[in-house]
């Protein structure tokens, strides 16, 4: 185990790689149930789709842990499934199935730019300022993700928009996330080991009495054989009969937001971790992307939509995970969740929702890197950092990011200041954005 993951070159233990594992694991279990929810909607069966989403989960994440030794975890994408039951199916109106055809090429695609010299040379493009933004905006994004599971704050759609608002804080979900957020901040202050993972485990059982940790009464088996209900259900000739520029439009968008949601998760969550190396960039991150695409294709088979690595992976590495082991035990958590999935329902969103936010807080910390008196660059970060949460989307806020800051180094005659994938890279986003 110590040869195979490095442990004392990583300066980390068994004991904390496991406790950073399962920490992973429990910020982003909800997607065991939530994923499952958003795809019912596109008319997928809601148990298979649950143990597509455990078995891409642990396939995605294992893959991550013995092909690049990285402590990130997979599992399909939020946002990501939004967009395929919301635009493509209901939207665009065509089926579930035609979908995932469209996610499998989106896959396969991500896995041929992972494997060739164009995978490096995207990540090495990205100056180091913006580097910094996809960080401190991943950081807002995470906590924003965890104030809405909390219901500390609310999403409201009247007619003529939508916008958020404070919820109710002073009961169930939202009063609770907030005693756990207070609970794992004052262990943190007293720089109590495994703060976030003990806090997750004291804020569930503070919700036995409130009500909203819920013990099963029993613990059974879920429902395995309904997998044959989406695996390999795929309708390729159907996703093929959509026209070249539909389906050349729709596989880039799949394929653009789950590449640099990757990149952005790897590289701010690890910048933030120190794991980066002196050029900036991620030693295993080349192979991670790789584990990301093929992760993609298997859950595509399955019956999923897109894979892609989780910025709840952040929690586990505050933790002190930096090996692939921990991803090994998140990943093997997943596989158990198949067989007892409501073991995972025990924790309550609201208990995991204050270690988003708590790592919200540790990420910020980037945005000081960047030069705020220069507008050149503090625009084009200022944009990256505010349109992830505000656009909830990693892939908007770099896509904002890359095309300000090409735009505006161009028009102060420093063109060549900008790497020529830069540019190429803003104009797929501007693509992406203008055609329909």
């Amino acid at each position: 185990m110590e040869k195979f993951f490095k442990l004392k070159e990583n300066n980390t233990t068994v004991k904390t790689e496991v406790l950073a594992g399962i920490t992973t694991f429990f910020a982003m279990a909800y997607i065991i149930f939530v994923n499952p929810t958003y795809l019912e909607g596109a008319g997928m069966d809601f148990t298979a789709v649950m143990v597509a989403t455990c078995l891409s989960a642990a396939v995605g994440t294992l893959l991550t842990a013995f092909i690049a030794n990285v402590p990130f975890a997979q599992a399909p994408g939020m946002g990501l499934n939004a967009f395929f039951t919301y635009t493509i199916v209901l939207g665009k109106g065509y089926t579930w199935q035609q979908g995932l055809g469209i996610v499998l090429i989106s896959g396969v695609l991500f896995l041929l730019i992972t494997i060739s010299p164009l995978r490096s040379k995207i990540i090495e493009s990205i100056p180091t300022c913006l580097k910094n933004a996809i960080s401190a905006g991943i950081g807002l994004f995470i906590a924003f993700i965890g104030l809405l599971n909390a219901g500390i704050v609310q999403c409201f759609g009247p007619e003529g928009g939508s916008y958020t608002d404070m919820g109710n804080i002073i009961s169930g979900t939202a009063l609770l996330a907030l005693i756990g957020l207070l609970v794992t901040g004052i262990l943190i202050a007293h720089k109590v080991k495994a703060a976030i993972f003990i806090g997750i485990l004291i804020t569930t059982v503070i919700g036995i009495p409130m009500g909203i940790t819920t013990i099963p009464d029993s613990f059974t088996m879920s429902g395995i054989g309904n997998l044959s209900l989406t695996a390999f259900k795929l309708d390729i000739p159907g996703t093929m009969s959509m026209g070249f520029l539909v389906l050349f439009t729709q596989v880039i968008s799949f394929a653009i937001v789950d590449m640099f949601d990757t990149v952005g998760t790897l590289l701010g969550t690890a910048g933030n971790a120190g794991m980066l190396d002196k050029d900036g960039n991620l030693p295993g991150g080349d192979k991670a992307l790789i584990a990301d695409a093929v992760g993609t294709i298997f859950g595509a088979l399955m019956g999923t939509s897109t894979v892609t690595t989780f910025v709840e992976s952040s929690t586990g590495i505050q933790e002190g995970g930096r090996t692939g082991l921990a991803s090994v035990v998140t990943g093997l958590l997943f596989l158990l969740a198949i067989l007892l999935a409501p073991v995972a329902g025990i924790i309550p969103s609201a208990a995991t929702a204050p270690a988003l936010i708590i790592v919200g807080v540790y990420m910020i910390h980037n945005a000081v890197q960047v030069n705020w008196s220069d507008f050149e660059e503090a625009l084009p970060c200022f944009l990256t950092i505010a349109m992830m949460p505000f656009a909830y989307s990693i892939s908007d806020g770099i896509g904002f990011g890359f095309i300000s800051y090409a735009v505006i180094k161009a028009a102060r005659g420093k063109y060549k200041e900008v790497p020529v994938l830069i540019y190429l890279l803003s104009a797929l986003f501007i693509l992406m954005y203008a055609l329909p």
